[in-house]
């Protein structure tokens, strides 16, 4: 075990607890300042694919968000358990009529068809979840480093679709300990702020 495996640990059962603590009304404001801070962000503004998820375990929900994009004739997309390649990703398109089932997490994810897999790379923002971040854009995940794996291109080279944090505010820390395959992230967006690392 590494030496920040505890600490990363404790962490994030504590911010996880933290935003669980949220009230319905809450949780439903935070969505609606979201959809607010998505409206009027150019680099969503100027996207045509982005990938988003469905909220799970008190993450803030996009699905408000989601609806407007859709409005806007944006292409939405949603990650999936990769079923050949273990903490590995696939991205399927996601409409109003998508077939969803429930992966081993127990989160809902678009039905498996090979049609609705886009290559990542085509995409043109990651809205990525996150259980902690810090003032630097380092970013805490729950553990499996899906993201980390996704965006290792984008990090490594800066080539690939870019990655956004979302988050509640109560999800800022102080510090988050590294690691180093985790990926820092450009731009975190929360209710009442979009914070800027490049």
């Amino acid at each position: 075990m590494h030496e920040s495996q505890p600490e990363r640990q404790s962490l994030r059962q504590l911010v996880r607890q933290r935003r669980k603590n949220l009230s319905p009304a809450e949780q439903q404001e935070a969505a609606q300042q979201l959809l607010a801070q998505f409206k009027q962000h150019p680099d969503i503004l100027a996207a045509k694919r982005i990938a988003l998820y469905l909220a799970n375990d008190g993450e803030i929900n996009p699905l408000p968000t989601i609806h407007w994009l859709w409005a806007q004739h944006k292409e939405v997309y949603l990650p999936v358990l990769h079923p050949f390649t273990p903490g590995h990703l696939l991205f399927l398109r996601y409409t109003a009529t998508s077939p969803m089932v429930r992966n081993r997490y127990g989160i809902e994810e678009p039905e498996l068809d090979i049609l609705q897999v886009v290559p990542h790379s085509t995409l043109d923002l990651i809205c990525t979840p996150l259980v902690a971040f810090d003032a630097a854009g380092n970013r805490l995940g729950m553990g499996g480093g899906y993201y980390d794996r996704t965006l290792a291109i984008w990090h490594e080279h800066k080539l690939g679709p870019k990655p956004l944090g979302i988050a509640h505010d109560c999800q800022q820390v102080d510090a988050v300990p590294q690691e180093e395959w985790d990926v820092p992230l450009p731009q975190i967006i929360t209710p009442s702020h979009c914070w800027r690392f490049e």
